[in-house]
């Protein structure tokens, strides 16, 4: 799916977890003891995100990291949508939208 946009994190306050969500930003959490550097990540990745037609909250979302000589490596990432209502208003691409979308 292109255009996703994603953060993902080790932990999320709940008012910046919230804030993405409102933006139609999708909030990963890694698994416990796993981190950026755990991971050897360098920024360069190509992300790749599975199953995000069938998104829940609290879900476990695999996700997909390539690296520039094309070794790949699939990790699994917590969905912290946590409730049905920011499901629905990530699912418009933020409350915005969501907001627009009811007014029309």
């Amino acid at each position: 799916m292109l255009g996703v946009r994603v953060v993902i994190a080790e932990s999320f306050e709940r008012i910046h977890r919230s804030n993405l969500i409102g933006m139609g930003i999708l909030p990963l959490e890694f698994a416990p003891g796993v981190t950026r550097k755990t991971l050897g990540l360098t920024g360069e990745e190509r992300i790749s995100i599975a199953g995000l037609q069938a998104l829940m909250p609290g879900a476990t979302v695999d996700v997909t990291l390539t690296d520039s000589q094309g070794n790949a490596q699939v990790i699994q990432t917590r969905c912290r949508i946590d409730t049905s209502n920011e499901l629905t208003y990530y699912q418009h691409g933020g409350i915005l939208h969501y907001v627009i979308r009811k007014m029309l």
